[in-house]
């Protein structure tokens, strides 16, 4: 979480508000050459392989409803999904990046050797389950060292059509204050188990997934931004969505998904956002588990550059330093008055600063949202 962003706020949605599942057409953005509409399938879907889509650029796509499974010929839900990250081994991900920190002078922040080491280990677990990242350099100014640092962002992509891209992205580095295990190793985790879960169950992806681990956002956002700035127009009209991960197991936190519908806070995020919102919020209700809307922050985190270029964008979280409400103790359970994280950007923020369930939740959010855009049929590509 961006060291320089202004204060989230949270609330609690009324009863009645969690949307089931259904299908949902958005008009199309206002992007100049006509951004791809959304729509959210009821379940996710791993087809045998196909063929990669193919689009004409000149014709808007119109989305066609999904099909419900998650195997080749198997039925999956929501809970087959969440019941099968709850055995996916995350913790393994956050102890490898604390050792990394513990032996490069307790953190990982970009421009150290505890960031080149942390992007050596997600690089061998992507290349263990199948992919080849691909690291995407930029040069910022250090204001501690004063000097230019170079650093870099991690992407690697699944099969599936470019002209369709979802970015899945998290920020790799730590504050340099501490290891940063929660803020975000926790994302992390959950993107890498996002990944080797696809790979492992041979899901043949309509859409392409970029999984894009950033560097430089506890300076300034700077690597999610970089990446949006390298972006030509054509490539920016061609990313179907963001999904932003940044801390996803805070230790007194909640289930809190971003408002894309501008319901809960008013502040409007670019068309086809509220179809990711309604996407998490379906998952999660069907697995009987309560959340809470919270607020698009300017400069908060990665999905900041992603919004002012008029990318769709979602995502989730579990709290900072923000204390916890009474309403949020009666749905989530844990402290009131006490801070989400209390150990956020400090030296604390390690192995034993995370909700181990909350990371599995979470995670289990993605994989299936993630999975269902991915699946999602374009009727431009049929």
């Amino acid at each position: 979480m961006n060291a320089f962003r202004s204060t989230r706020r949270y609330r609690i949605p009324m009863a009645g508000t969690i949307i089931a599942a259904a299908a949902l057409l958005m008009a199309a953005c206002s992007s100049p050459a006509g951004r791809v509409p959304l729509e959210a399938p009821p379940a996710v879907t791993i087809p045998a392989q196909e063929s990669p889509p193919q689009r004409q650029p000149a014709t808007p796509p119109v989305p066609t409803a999904a099909p419900e499974t998650v195997k080749p010929g198997a039925e999956a839900k929501a809970t087959q999904v969440h019941a099968a990250f709850a055995k996916r081994n995350l913790m393994k991900h956050l102890q490898a990046l604390q050792k990394i920190a513990d032996e490069a002078g307790g953190n990982r922040a970009s421009g150290t050797r505890g960031y080149e080491a942390s992007a050596r280990y997600v690089e061998e677990q992507l290349r263990a389950a199948g992919y080849k990242p691909v690291r995407q350099v930029f040069t910022y100014w250090d204001e501690d060292r004063e000097a230019d640092t170079e650093t870099f962002n991690i992407l690697a992509d699944t099969a599936g059509s470019a002209e369709h891209t979802i970015v899945v992205g998290g920020h790799l580095d730590s504050v340099r204050r501490g290891p940063g295990i929660n803020d975000n190793g926790s994302g992390v985790a959950a993107m890498i188990e996002t990944a080797r879960w696809m790979a492992e169950t041979g899901v043949q992806p309509k859409n392409r997934v970029r999984f894009a681990f950033w560097g430089a956002e506890e300076v300034d956002l700077l690597g999610s931004q970089y990446y949006v700035d390298s972006l030509s127009n054509k490539e920016n009209t061609e990313t179907m969505l963001n999904l932003n991960l940044d801390m996803v197991a805070s230790p007194n936190g909640g289930r809190f998904v971003h408002d894309g519908d501008g319901s809960s806070f008013g502040d409007a995020a670019p068309a086809g956002s509220d179809v990711i919102e309604r996407t998490f919020l379906d998952y999660f209700a069907e697995n009987g588990l309560a959340t809470a809307p919270a607020e698009f922050e300017e400069g908060d985190s990665d999905y900041d550059a992603f919004m002012k270029a008029g990318i769709p964008t979602g995502g989730l979280f579990t709290g900072d330093e923000d204390e916890k409400t009474a309403q949020q103790v009666e749905e989530f359970g844990g402290t009131e008055n006490g801070e989400h994280d209390p150990c956020y950007h400090r030296a604390c923020d390690d192995t034993s600063n995370i909700d181990r369930q909350l990371l599995h939740d979470m995670a289990g959010a993605l994989g299936y949202v993630t999975v269902a855009f991915a699946m999602l049929p374009r009727a431009d590509s049929e």
